[in-house]
């Protein structure tokens, strides 16, 4: 699997759901609080037509947000299986 970078919040129930799905799976990835890190809260907005959208994800170089957390788009989006 590629590398994972998923952008969050620390306020954002969206992002804790999304940790726990890919933690419960084995999935590996890297966490960066855009409210921490001002260059990435810019990819975010980018990437996202002009809004900050917690959480996305950066998966080899491919952006896609999953807000509302959604588990099938983003077990779909990661090629993962929905259930553990």
């Amino acid at each position: 699997m590629e590398p994972v970078t998923m952008y969050t919040t620390a306020w954002c129930p969206d992002c804790r759901r999304a940790k726990s799905f890919l933690k419960e799976r084995g999935v590996s990835f890297r966490e960066v609080d855009i409210e921490e890190d001002e260059s990435a809260e810019a990819i975010v907005v980018k990437v996202n037509d002009g809004k900050s959208v917690v959480p996305t994800f950066d998966v080899g170089g491919r952006y896609f947000a999953c807000s509302p957390f959604d588990a099938e788009q983003l077990a779909a989006e990661l090629n993962i299986p929905l259930n553990p």
